[in-house]
């Protein structure tokens, strides 16, 4: 056996899982295809972290995977592309290789919902961005429009006030989701809140030039550089679903209490089981996860 704990997924779920299985002494994996964080390396400042009243979201995904690598957990950054999990021997299947284990914790997070729109598909990389703190220093002094009404959304809108020279938030609701302190702040910003205004097609012949607005069935266009949309996360459920992990109506893994799947020895933790997208409650799902795997193994 390779290792007693795979866990797939670097987010704030799977660090803090790594983190309290290798403390049991566990030999623990953390498989990643990108950057070790998750959403939080696109936070630019969370201020919902017990202990600090504010810190970048970057900085707190460092110090996660530093605690993680100091007792003990491995990484491998690779792609998980198949999974075997019904029996007692797990095999977690990348580009490059099988690894075998007594456990797995999925904390595979979400990926960027789209609009569909017309022209979504064809600007990305050319003025469409799902990631403000990633692409927000290319549209310096330039007018840009952020979309969606959630904490994300506004957090980003507020980021870009000090990048771009104008920045728009579009919500097609009537009133915005993001939390009352984070929507106070937006008061006090130079960001253009509009509300009940839908995004219809996103137009320009090399790079972004304007969104094609509906607001109260009249359709305008507004002149703009980049469109920053934020309009919340799928589950990234594509292996799990092939490995026969259950799924709930809208498509995030179905665990119980104990973040125990349908399948004896796998778990799963933070965005992809549908909790409240919040880092706080990811990390704890996911000290629950490693807590009931670590079970699990010595059970084995």
């Amino acid at each position: 056996m390779d290792y007693d704990l795979i866990i797939i997924g670097g987010g704030p779920a799977g660090l803090t899982a790594g983190i309290y299985a290798a403390r049991r002494k566990l030999k623990t994996l953390v498989v990643e295809r990108g950057l070790c964080g998750g959403q939080m390396q696109i936070a630019h400042e969370l201020g919902n972290w017990p202990g600090v009243e504010s810190v970048n979201g970057q900085k707190l995904a460092g110090d996660m995977e530093e605690h993680a690598r100091g007792v003990g957990v491995e990484f491998l950054m690779d792609e998980v592309v198949d999974l075997d999990l019904k029996g007692n021997v797990k095999r977690v299947r990348t580009r490059d290789k099988t690894l075998e284990c007594s456990a797995v914790i999925l904390a595979t997070g979400g990926q960027h919902k789209k609009l569909n729109v017309a022209g979504e598909e064809s600007f990305v990389g050319r003025g469409v961005s799902y990631c403000a703190t990633c692409d927000g220093p290319f549209f310096k002094d330039k007018v840009i429009a952020v979309i969606g009404g959630g904490n994300s959304a506004v957090e980003e809108a507020l980021y870009m006030t000090d990048v771009a020279s104008k920045v728009y938030l579009l919500h097609s609701e009537g009133r915005l989701s993001a939390e009352e302190v984070i929507q106070d702040k937006l008061k006090n910003s130079p960001v253009e809140l509009m509300l009940d205004t839908t995004v219809e097609e996103i137009c320009g012949t090399d790079f972004v030039e304007k969104i094609v607005l509906n607001s109260s069935g009249k359709r305008r266009g507004l002149p703009v550089q980049g469109v920053f949309i934020s309009i919340g996360q799928v589950p990234s459920i594509q292996t799990a679903k092939k490995a026969g992990i259950k799924l709930d109506e809208k498509g995030f893994v179905t665990v119980d209490k104990s973040m125990k799947t349908n399948l004896p020895g796998v778990y799963a933790a933070g965005d992809v089981t549908g909790e409240i997208p919040q880092v706080v409650i990811a990390s704890g799902s996911g000290a629950i996860a490693a807590l009931e795997a670590y079970k699990h193994v010595k059970s084995v």
